[in-house]
C-alpha cells in the first residue's frame, strides 16, 4: 500500500474532493396516465411499463 511522503494540507484535500460531485440526471418528459412527467432517463421503461407509479 503506497503511503504519502507529506501531509496533503486540509485546503487541497477539500478542494480535490468538491470537484468528485455527483451530476445531475438528465430528465426526460413522458406521459403517463395523460400526465406529463419528468423522470430520469434509465427509468423512463419503468415507468411506462407501470413497475413505478408516479406520485
Amino acid at each position: 500500500m503506497a503511503v504519502p511522503k507529506r501531509r496533503t494540507s486540509r485546503a487541497d484535500t477539500r478542494h480535490r474532493r468538491s470537484r468528485w460531485r455527483a451530476t445531475a440526471p438528465d430528465l426526460v418528459p413522458i406521459v403517463v396516465d395523460g400526465r406529463e412527467l419528468l423522470v430520469p432517463r434509465p427509468l423512463v421503461r419503468a415507468y411506462q411499463r407501470g413497475l413505478i407509479t408516479p406520485r
